[in-house]
This record gives C-alpha cells, structure tokens and sequence, in this order.
C-alpha cells in the first residue's frame, strides 16, 4: 500500500507536517540519492546540495511560499533546507548544462552531469541523464466509454526510489485541494485538484541554454494549485522551467491539451476522439535548438510505449461503467512489449541495480466523480488502490 499524508495550514505548518511524517522516506530518497550521484557522477552530497543551491533565489522569487514549505519540510524531517532543495530539483542538477561544462566531481566509468563529454550535444545527455519515463494520457467522451473524464499515467523511474513514494493531499484554502503521488520531500510532482484539474507529466530530455529556471516539482505544483484550466496553461506558458518537460493538462468538463514544455519554446497537441497519450519524446515537433543538432530520442522505448497506450486504450471505448472502464485501463497500462522495458516497466538484470528503473505509480483520476487511484508498483501486479480522499472533499467542489 502506499503510505498517505495529508497536510495543511500555513505553507511552514504544511511542510512541518510533511516533514515529520515522512521522514523516514525523506531520509531514504536523500540516501538513495547521494549513491546515485556518486555512482553517476562521482559527486557527494555535500556537492550535490552546492548545485541545488542555485534554484534557492529563483523559487524564493517566483513562489515564496513553496520556499517556507520546503523549509518546513526540512524542519519537520530534521535536514537542511538545501537537502530538501536538492531532492526538488534532482532532474535540474543532473541537465545543468553549465555545471556540466565545470567538469566538476568527475567520476570514472559512465559520462555523468560532470563529465564534459556528456554536454558536448545538447542534444545527447548521458543514459544517467535520462528523463522520468513516463506514459500519460487523458480519456473522455466516447474515448471513455462511461462518459466519464480520466487522466492518468505510468510513472517509471529509478526502483531505489520506490520506498519514498506517497500518496500526497495538500489542504490550502483559497487554493485548490490537492493528491498528488511523490517522492518523499518533494512538493509537486503529478496528481489532480478539487477544481477538477489533472496534470500529467512527462520528461522530454535536451539540454538547452544556461539561463537558469524552475525547478519541474515548483512548476507542476503551481499548475494544481490553480483553480481554472486558463490559469493552470497560464503557469505552463508563462514559468521559465530550467528543463523540457511535457505536461498533460485535463479538466472535468471534458477537455485537455498537451504542452511539450522547453526553454526555447513550447509545442501543443489536443485529442482526438477524446483520447490523448504522450511519452517521453517530442510528438508536437522538435524545438529547433534540438534539431539543429541531430535530434534523436532519450528514451528509445516512448516509441513503442505511445502507440500501444493508444492501442490499449481504445479499448475503454467500450466499457459499460466505471469499473469495466478501469478495469481496461489498467489492462491497457500494464502492456510488456519490449519487456523489461516497456509501458509497465520493470527492472533490467542488465543493468547495475543503481539504474534499475520501472513503473513506480501507475495512477487514474476521475474527475467526474473525484476518485482517485494509484498502484503501488506495476499496474501488472497490483490493483489500483483508491485515495481515502476524493478530490472534491474540498474547495471548488462541482455544485451537486
């Protein structure tokens, strides 16, 4: 089962609350981090937190209050500011490009986020560097089969982690209501509101220019805390993120739009027919940095992952309620063409366990009737486990 914190209060009460009751996890994400870096990379913590430091003022600026939660969180869980900071922005550090460049903390064996080799392209970061390989889709309309509104998503990446995930709601009035599903410390990721609002991500990969930006975790967490579906692609359009990231936005009244976001500039795609799927690499069109320099996909499984989700996903079309519905979308996400790697991932015997990625989450919103599900593990071998929440047991609740 996947553990649930619910927090609430001031933005430094939130992250105390957070803190204290996932601080065992908190401690085991900042664990399996530091091994990580150094496996990567060759670097210590000590040296790690250096380099997240640089996204402190830019967070403090852009959201000041989601600076008190970190500082709250790192309260609560007896760390550093900086420790919290670091586990924030773990993809930003591994792409920054002008770290990169330093040299710094080069290890020996694989290229890693020091090793100059690794940012000659900006288009080829290290297999260390690989985004979060996750598949994403929204659902509704004749799509969905019961007329009700899905989003949802494969959450792959690295195993270590897979004990500092929870499930995450975040009680802040005025704001939204939120569920989300993290790693431990981090105080955005993917989840729904009780505005009705889905968001889905996926990383996209590319190094772009140095000018620094957001943090993902900062900017996925401004999105949910919006309470109309302009206001949330508003924080997509106008946020600087440091790194390219995909974002799939869905609302209960039945509409949703993919933003492939980057530094150099954005990329939309809608649904057809209701039914919506984006991986991990470029679908709207390869920014134009990227394609100058030979643009190849990170993650070479998001070709094959995409068209099967669709595949399988077709199939819902067909469902005669919610629970049929679910029951062949999970079907649909639980596919093992390409295995290991594939839309449910599990780990390669191949690879040192460092790197040994999979399907962490798999997770559904309805957000016509405010369910919320996630497997704890591979959709393949666990059920969907519902959120002892609904999403609208909250603020901007759907009048009836």
């Amino acid at each position: 089962m996947l553990p649930v914190v619910e927090i609430s209060g001031t933005p430094a009460e939130r992250g105390r609350q957070y803190g204290e009751a996932a601080r065992g996890r908190i401690h085991a994400a900042m664990a399996y981090y530091e091994a990580a870096f150094g496996a990567s990379a060759g670097l210590t913590w000590p040296q790690v937190t250096a380099r997240a430091a640089r996204w402190l003022e830019p967070v403090r600026e852009y959201a000041p209050h989601l600076a008190e939660e970190m500082a709250g969180i790192a309260e609560g869980a007896g760390l550093g500011l900086l420790d919290v900071l670091a586990l924030n922005a773990r993809g930003e550090v591994l792409y920054d490009k002008s770290f990169a460049a330093m040299g710094e903390g080069v290890g020996t064996g694989d290229a890693g986020p020091g090793d100059a080799s690794a940012s000659d392209s900006p288009t080829a970061p290290a297999e260390d560097e690989l985004p979060d390989g996750c598949t994403s889709f929204a659902l509704f309309g004749p799509a969905s089969g019961d007329g009700h509104v899905y989003a949802g998503q494969n959450w792959d990446w690295r195993a270590g982690v897979a004990d500092t995930l929870v499930l995450l709601r975040v009680v802040q009035p005025p704001a939204p209501t939120l569920i989300m599903q993290v790693e431990a410390g981090q105080i955005g990721r993917q989840g729904a509101n009780s505005a009705g609002i889905a968001l889905n991500a996926n990383g996209l990969g590319g190094r772009f220019d140095e000018r620094i930006g957001l943090p993902q975790t900062v900017v996925r967490r401004s999105v949910l805390d919006q309470s109309s579906v302009t206001d949330a692609l508003d924080v997509l359009c106008r946020a600087r993120a440091h790194i390219a990231s995909n974002a799939l936005v869905t609302c209960r009244e039945g509409f949703a739009i993919d933003l492939e976001t980057t530094p150099a500039g954005h990329g939309w795609m809608y649904p057809t027919d209701g039914l919506l799927v984006h991986g991990n690499h470029y679908q709207a069109g390869v920014p134009a940095p990227l394609a100058a320099g030979g643009y190849r996909p990170l993650s070479a499984d998001s070709l094959v992952r995409v068209p099967r989700a669709e595949q399988g996903l077709r199939a819902v079309r067909g469902a005669r309620g919610p629970q049929e519905s679910r029951a062949l979308i999970r079907r649909a996400m639980s596919d093992h063409l390409g295995h290991p790697e594939g839309l449910c991932t599990h780990p390669d015997p191949r690879t040192p366990e460092v790197k040994h990625w999979m399907t962490l989450i798999s997770s559904l919103a309805d957000l016509t009737t405010g369910d919320y599900y996630a497997t704890p593990g591979t959709p393949c071998a666990h059920a969907y486990q519902h959120a002892p929440w609904n999403l609208y047991d909250g603020p901007h609740a759907p009048a009836g």
